[in-house]
Parts: structure tokens; sequence; C-alpha cells
């Protein structure tokens, strides 16, 4: 096989498409506006949840199962852990009920064949004493899950790609794609540097809606706050005490990590943020830090004056139903988008090469099927994303 491809974007989409396109024989050059891992992909970061626990929904259940499989696996081809197995422990302020997310994740799974452990009010002093059991009365802990190294994962994979013969181009000045008419037929900058090939894949999470206008009506940018917190005696926030976590999250977006090597806790919230344009400079809302600490004294009194070691706005890409954009464009030939992260992308980085290859090979996947060019149905993915 001799095609040819640009790839516009290094975050988990570009990469792992980059390395299964590469491996099936294509000639694979990509391109990205900074060096990876780029600072302000939603790919970077020091961590992301890795699960499987997604209510009833039965493909992002699987994609979790199969995604958690090759965590392992690359763990042990890598030589180091950056995939983290220490569980994820949901809790809500209520007993759990049909139609809740942690119930139904929690009934799905075990359904499913996995082993759960119902976590009660009175349990959290003995298992997870950073926890407020005045607040939060019912819950379970997935053993299988944990969090991922996300900015020293993009790095490996990076370097993988390289070896693998994958042409990587750094600091390009502005990319975008070129057309000639309805054509997709290369990438542009700023400076006038041009590649042509047969197809171009936008991968360029956020910045698809400025690249690519006419699918500004079905997704955005979405900017969401990331708080890293540097607590005086981290050993107290490690698991298994403490767990990758959600906190009442169906309803509030609340979720968060144990502390790392350098001791640090991160908190975010998946909610529904604030859209924004991708080029905009990232800053914090007025009043952000007293939010997330009002939510610290109520959940994790113990964490709630810890020190801020440093803070991030982060960018999803939503789509209008917080499902993936993956496919050919029906009136741009030769260009393929995979995008609309909607925050929950970077657990299933292990799969989505073979899913986006597929697409752009125009070969039958039927996970790929979901994520097809469709019309916009919902005014926004604020709702939707709750679950996705």
């Amino acid at each position: 096989m001799n095609v040819s491809i640009l790839i516009l974007g290094g975050g988990c989409f570009g990469l792992t498409s980059a390395l299964e396109l590469r491996a099936r024989g294509w000639s694979v050059t990509l391109i990205d506006q900074g060096r990876l891992p780029h600072p302000d992909a939603a790919s970077t970061d020091i961590s992301k949840v890795v699960r499987m626990d997604y209510a009833a929904d039965e493909q992002h259940t699987a994609m979790g199962e199969h995604s958690l499989i090759r965590w392992r696996e690359w763990n042990a081809k890598w030589g180091e852990e950056l995939y983290h197995e220490d569980g994820f422990l949901v809790m809500s302020r209520d007993e759990l009920h049909p139609g809740g997310f942690e119930h139904d994740s929690h009934a799905f799974l075990q359904s499913r064949g996995h082993t759960l452990r119902r976590t009660s009010s009175a349990m959290l002093p003995n298992l997870h004493p950073a926890w407020n059991q005045d607040v939060y009365r019912d819950g379970y802990l997935n053993p299988t899950g944990g969090w991922v190294e996300s900015g020293r994962v993009i790095a490996r994979l990076a370097a993988e790609a390289r070896m693998a013969g994958v042409e990587i181009i750094e600091e390009a000045a502005a990319p975008r794609p070129l057309f000639d008419g309805d054509r997709c037929t290369g990438i542009v900058c700023s400076d006038g540097t041009r590649w042509n090939a047969d197809h171009v894949l936008v991968t360029a999470g956020a910045w698809t809606p400025t690249l690519l206008p006419h699918l500004q009506n079905v997704m955005w940018p979405t900017a969401q706050t990331v708080f890293h917190f540097k607590p005086d005696h981290p050993e107290a926030f490690t698991a298994p005490k403490f767990p990758v976590w959600g906190a009442d999250i169906g309803r509030t977006g609340w979720y968060g990590f144990p502390a790392n090597a350098d001791g640090l806790v991160k908190v975010a919230n998946h909610g529904p943020g604030r859209r924004v344009n991708a080029n905009d400079q990232r800053t914090l809302p007025v009043g952000e830090e007293e939010r997330y600490r009002a939510f610290l004294r109520e959940t994790f009194p113990s964490l709630a004056d810890a020190a801020v070691a440093a803070t991030r706005v982060c960018l999803y890409c939503d789509t209008f139903d917080g499902s993936f954009w993956i496919d050919h464009d029906p009136d741009h030939s030769g260009l393929i988008v995979a995008a609309g992260d909607s925050g929950h992308a970077f657990k299933f980085t292990p799969v989505m090469g073979r899913i986006i290859a597929d697409v752009v090979e125009r070969k039958p996947n039927p996970w790929a099927e979901r994520y097809c060019w469709r019309e916009k149905i919902a005014a926004n993915s604020d709702g939707a994303r709750a679950s996705n």
C-alpha cells in the first residue's frame, strides 16, 4: 500500500490512529501546532480516569473493559506503570436508585460478572476516612479501574510513532486543512508551508470547530477547570484509602484522583463548563477556587485547606449528544474527522486507533457506527455528556 494521510493534531486520537495506520502500511505524517505533549491539549495534564463504569451503556462499558486489558499490556510493554489500577470509588448522597449513574453502573457491571464492593456511609471511616460520612450515604468500589499518567502516555505514543516511521512535525504555524473546491487536499500553515496527501484526518480536539466551521452547529469547545492541591500529608490521600473517586458525579460532576508521586491531588468537575474559543486566553472564572474549596469542605474536610499547586483550564470538544464524531466528511472528499471527546476519550486511548483507522479505510467496525456523521437532534450536550 502506498496511500498517504496527513493527521492534524497529536493527542490520543491522532497518535493512536497514526500508529494503527502506519502498521497497516500507510504513509503517515502528523502535524501539530505545539510540541508533544501539547500543554494546552485535553490529552495532557498529570492524570486521566480509566474506568468501565458507564451506567447501562453496553458499548462504552465494553470499550472500557477492552481498554483496561490494553492498559495493562502497555504497562508491561513499556516496562513502567503509567496506568495505576487503584480502583474507582463512586459515592452518592442518597441511596442508590434505578436511573442513577451509580446504581445503573453497579447493576450493569454485576450483570457482566464484575465483582464490586458496595460501600455505605458506615464503612467510610475505616475504609475511606477522608470522606464525610454524614453527607455520602451509599456507593460502591470497582477495584478494576484507576488512572493513567496522561501526559507521559502521549510522550510514549509519540516516541513509538516516530520509531514506526510516522513523520511528526511539531510547532507548525497555525496549521489548517487545505481545500480545492469541495475536496480536502492537504494542510497549510500561516507561513505558507503546505503538505499534500491522499487523505487528511483532523484530530484537533477543541480546535476542530474553528478549523472546520461547518461543524460549529454540532460541536464546540467547552472550558472545564482543574485544580492540583498539595496537602501537607499526601499519604492520607493515597490508594487504597483514597482511590479515583466520583462524588455524586452523575448529578454534580465532581471527581478526582489519589495523590501522585509528587504528592499532588487532582480535583476536577465534569459539568456544563463554559463555551469558549479554543484560541482564547485560558482563565479561571471569578470565585472558582472558593467553589472548589466549598466542595472539599463538605466532601473531604481534611483536604479543604490544602495549598493550590497548580490550576488548569481543560478544553473539551463537546458534541451535541455527547458522543464522539468519527467519520468521512460527506461534503468534502478526502477529509476525515475524529473529534468530539466530550470529556471522556482518554480512557479509551488503547482502542481508539483501530476504530479510527477502520473508519479511514471504510472497514466495518461495530463501535464506529455510533460516532458517524449525523444530524443535530438536541440543543446541547450537557445532559448527554453526564452519562457518557
